[in-house]
């Protein structure tokens, strides 16, 4: 049971990889649009942080999980 255990943590633990990759296309878009308008930075600033957030937090969940899954495995 305990190599379930491990296999489920560390697959929760890939979310990760989903989160760095689309945090890395969110910031590639942004500097492609900052680079063609740079006067529109100010207003695509703030939406890319709270983008970078709902992407970061994916990861945040899939970390807890795994920590879960291994904390509380009596």
């Amino acid at each position: 049971m305990d190599l379930m255990i491990a296999i489920g943590a560390g697959i929760a633990v890939l979310t990760g990889l989903g989160a760095g990759i689309g945090i890395g296309v969110a910031t590639s878009g942004l500097m492609n649009a900052i680079s063609r308008q740079p006067e529109a930075s100010n207003k695509m600033t703030p939406m890319f942080i709270i983008g970078i957030a709902l992407a970061e937090a994916t990861a945040i969940y899939g970390f807890v999980v795994a920590v879960l899954l291994i904390v509380s495995r009596g």
